[in-house]
Order: C-alpha cells, then sequence, then structure tokens
C-alpha cells in the first residue's frame, strides 16, 4: 500500500495539552489549533519524504524504513529515530521518550503520539 498522497487534517484529539508537555509556548498552540494542516508524503520503495504545512510553518523530514535517521520534532529540537513498517499499512517511530503511529486505512491516515500516558490523535483524509 503506498502512502504517496496529500492529505488534509479533519479532526485532532489532545492538541493543547500534548502541545503543552512538549514545550510549545501557549500562543503558539492557540495559533496552531484551528489550522488545517497538510502532510505531503512520498513514497519510494522504502524511501519517505514526509512535508507538513501548518499555516506558515512548513515540517520536512525523510527517511528510510529500518534506518537511523534525523527527524525535526514540533519546536524544531533534531533527534534520532527509526522508523519501522508493521504489516504495509503502520509506520511506527519511537523519538526520545514520544512514540508516533502512522496508520493508512483507504484515503484516511490516522497519526497517534504517545508521551507516557498522554496521547494525541490527528486523522486526515486524502485530497
Amino acid at each position: 500500500m503506498s502512502f504517496t498522497g496529500k492529505y488534509e487534517l479533519q479532526s485532532q484529539e489532545n492538541f493543547e495539552p500534548f502541545m503543552k508537555a512538549l514545550g510549545v509556548p501557549d500562543d503558539q498552540i492557540q495559533k496552531g489549533k484551528d489550522i488545517k494542516s497538510i502532510s505531503e508524503i512520498v513514497q519510494d520503495g522504502k524511501k519517505f519524504k514526509i512535508t507538513v504545512t501548518t499555516g506558515s510553518k512548513v515540517l520536512q523530514n525523510e527517511f528510510t524504513i529500518g534506518e537511523e535517521c534525523e527527524v525535526e520534532m514540533v519546536m524544531g529540537e533534531k533527534v534520532k529515530a527509526i522508523v519501522q513498517l508493521e504489516g504495509n499499512n503502520r509506520l511506527v517511530a519511537n523519538l526520545k521518550g514520544l512514540k508516533s503511529v502512522t496508520e493508512l486505512n483507504g484515503d484516511t491516515i490516522t497519526n497517534t503520539m504517545t508521551m507516557g500516558d498522554l496521547t494525541y490523535k490527528r486523522i486526515s483524509k486524502r485530497i
């Protein structure tokens, strides 16, 4: 199953408490909570390029399944991670105490991030 495509954020759960836990300033949280971000994924075999545009902020990461890479976090911090593919539709990464699971079902991508007992969920649809 190919992840390639553009996806628009439809809904999110626990955005504010999760961003606070990551250390995002309150003014940025308020600005970011209502913006419908666009995620663009380009998959070429095991290589991925993911670009997330939220208003004027653009976050871009590239990785190869099973190989260590550097991932830029929401606050701009770069951390080492290894992204694994589970089945043919789940990308799983552990980044500095945070677990990220991105699952593709048809035209819907669900991204769930867990840190301790706090979970943040984003649901995006292909556009």
